[in-house]
Formats: structure tokens, sequence, C-alpha cells
């Protein structure tokens, strides 16, 4: 049995799904099976209480998880500790983030990174927030990029950068000659916004609430990218981070407003599971991260 086989067993622990371990380690669904079951002839144990309703481990298959967890570990960081003492830094790093950071904010930290270690194979995953959170909990990534990270348990956070948010219209808007604007003016006005349930969109709407303001919102989309297209052809306004609309502003097909007298940020971070190894590859990740682009 190899350790490549204990991996698997553990990721279908944590995911609680056939599918999921399949996809994270890159083989077929029934390989999976295979494996568990060849585990079984292996130990003389059924491991698995197979139920198309409920995943649940037998008693002996908790024995062999809480161990294999520890061999995976151990396994991991023997084999980050040779690159350490090799000064190797290779490998594949991968990478779940929401569209806003991993459009704009990302890109010159990777080309940084890559340029600098051109060995490494990066994969970049577009999550929903809630989505990231999930893939670095059952380890389908390495790494998470989020904004405004909240405290999860078993969810290591490793703080960033911070960028100005601005509000953006038409150019042929009342307020798009404004050089700043203050948020009580934004009362009653139309908003395109993000879904209610994303932390950018939760964090905006508690500004509003502190400062007592309340808008329409004309429109709700789940990234940046489609928030300025409606903005574009004059739906609404919209908050959005200063540097996911520096092309569109210096094209002149959207304005952007700075605000006055009220702090207006976005925290991004990366995320990572609590005592996972890092590689040396992607400890230098987080630190070109950390950086300037």
């Amino acid at each position: 049995m190899q350790i490549e086989t204990l991996k698997v067993f553990c990721d279908l622990v944590e995911t609680e799904s056939f599918t999921k371990a399949a996809q994270i380690n890159r083989i077929t669904q029934s390989a999976v099976s295979q494996q568990i079951t060849s585990m079984e002839r292996l130990f003389r144990s059924q491991l698995v209480e197979r139920s198309k309703r409920l995943f649940r481990l037998t008693q002996e298959g908790k024995v062999l998880y809480n161990y294999s967890k520890q061999i995976v570990h151990d396994f991991d960081s023997l084999n980050s500790k040779l690159q350490e003492t090799k000064d190797i830094i290779s490998g594949n790093i991968r990478v779940a983030t929401v569209y806003s950071i991993g459009l704009h904010d990302l890109p010159p930290y990777l080309k940084k990174y890559l340029k600098a270690y051109p060995t490494v194979n990066v994969h970049v995953e577009y999550r929903r927030s809630n989505q990231v959170y999930e893939d670095v909990l059952n380890n389908a990534v390495d790494l998470g990029l989020v904004a405004f990270p909240h405290k999860m348990d078993k969810v290591e956070i490793v703080p960033l950068h911070e960028y100005k948010m601005v509000l953006i219209c038409h150019p042929q808007h009342p307020f798009a000659t404004r050089k700043k604007i203050k948020v009580k003016e934004l009362a009653g006005q139309k908003l395109v916004s993000f879904d209610a349930d994303m932390p950018t969109r939760i964090a905006i709407d508690r500004i509003l609430r502190k400062e007592g303001v309340t808008v329409e919102h004309a429109m709700e989309f789940d990234n940046v990218e489609t928030v300025k297209q409606a903005v574009e052809i004059d739906a609404g306004m919209a908050i959005v981070p200063h540097n996911t609309v520096t092309q569109e502003v210096a094209t002149q097909t959207l304005a952007e407003i700075p605000f006055e007298g009220t702090d207006m940020n976005r925290p991004w971070a990366a995320l990572h599971k609590t005592k996972k190894v890092l590689s040396p590859a992607m400890k230098q990740f987080i630190e070109t991260l950390k950086g300037q682009p």
C-alpha cells in the first residue's frame, strides 16, 4: 500500500464524498472505490458503511483515519524538509480565489512568482467565497484567496493587503464629475450590488447601515465583472475595489469617485488549513503575495 492510497482515504473521510475525493486526487470515482476496497481487504475490516444517504466510518475506519492522517502529515513534512535542505522550489500549488482577486489582485504577483520559480506549476480556480473556504477545509486546494476574511475553525488566515473601495457610475451620471462623495449622499440611489451573501456586499451593507443610508439594489451579481458591465449601461452605480476599474476609468467607460469621511477599504487574505504542511513552493508563494507586485 502506498502513501497516495492513505491520502485518498483521508480526503474521502474529510469530504465525505467519493466524487470530491476523486477530483482532489485527479482520479476516477471508480478508482477511489477500488482503493478503499483494497484497503478493506488488506486490513480485513470494513472501513466505510456504504449508504446512498450518508457517509459514515466504521470503528475500524475511524482508527485507520487517525493513523493515516498522521502518516500523510509526517510524509508531507519529510518531503518539505528534504526540499528545503536541497534548496528546491518546485512542485504544484492549487489555489482557489474569488473572481475580483483572481482577475485583478493576483496576476502581477503570480507573474513575479513564476518568473522567479519557473518550475512551479500554479493552478488557479475561480470560486465564490464560501466555496473557497470549503475547498480549503476539504484539502481540494492548498491555498485560498478571499476578500474580507472571517475566522473559521481549522482555517489559518494570512492577511495580505487592503485596497480602497470607490463609487463607480456611468460617465454621464450627475455624480461623474464629483471629486469626492460622502456615503450619506447615496441615500435613495440605485446601486448595482454584489449578491447579499457575499463578504464584500455584507461589508458595504454594514457601512450603509452605520451611516443610516438606505439604497435601492437595482441588480445583484456574484462577480465584479458583471457589476461593472451593468454600471456601463447605466443600470445604477456600484461600490467596487479601486484596482478593479483602472482600465475602464482610463478608457472613460466608467467614472470613479473616492469616498470622503469614511474608511471604505477591502482587505484580502490567503487561507490554508490549520496545521497544513506548507511546501517550500507554497511558503514562497505566500511571501510573494505579502510583498509588492
